[in-house]
């Protein structure tokens, strides 16, 4: 392995922790999708390109946003905010592709967990829409934990409901909310 890229112990990984926005959900381009419908005014080409742009460069300030609400421990807000932008549509996720191989490798070896600052109710229709709430032992959503992500309190909570120290623990996302979550819970 390359020397920027320490070697990952396997063997000493007792849990897996997963993210579901943009991890385990195709998100991204749903999202892609969706606004390019909208700007269809613009031309097919034009409006797909602009939408890819919208939604990669609104991911960061999002991500900032949790941040500081969680530095100044106001995350039920946060929760709201998302839950206003996210609306009442009906629930469709889509899988990413080569996630569910991957899960279920992984739940046949070690327990599994998903953390989210989504609502409950998403995460499971999330789940069973794509057959896969049998793979996760815990699942971890806004409602679970008085505090979000990047906070540490969901990552401790999916480790002790798992039965593991945190550290034996690997927690797979997408954003700099996931990392600072994993990271302050050790």
């Amino acid at each position: 392995m390359s020397e920027l890229l320490p070697e990952i112990p396997f063997a000493e990984i007792r849990g897996w922790m997963f993210d579901l926005d943009g991890t385990l959900m195709d998100t991204d381009d749903q999202s892609v999708e969706m606004l390019t419908h909208r700007l269809r005014f613009l031309g097919e080409a034009r409006a797909r390109r602009m939408a890819r742009h919208a939604v990669m460069f609104g991911e960061t300030p999002m991500n900032s946003v949790y941040t500081v609400m969680d530095m100044l421990g106001i995350d039920p807000l946060a929760v709201a905010v998302q839950q206003l932008l996210r609306g009442s549509a009906p629930y469709d996720f889509r899988l990413m592709k080569g996630v569910r191989p991957l899960i279920e490798t992984l739940a046949a070896r070690v327990p599994l967990a998903v953390v989210t600052t989504r609502s409950a109710a998403a995460a499971q229709a999330f789940l069973t829409q794509h057959a896969l709430g049998e793979l996760f032992r815990v699942v971890v959503t806004c409602e679970s934990t008085r505090r979000v992500k990047p906070h540490p309190e969901p990552v401790r909570f999916a480790a002790a409901a798992l039965d593991l120290p945190p550290e034996a623990c690997v927690m797979v996302g997408d954003t700099t909310v996931d990392v600072l979550s994993a990271r302050r819970a050790g």
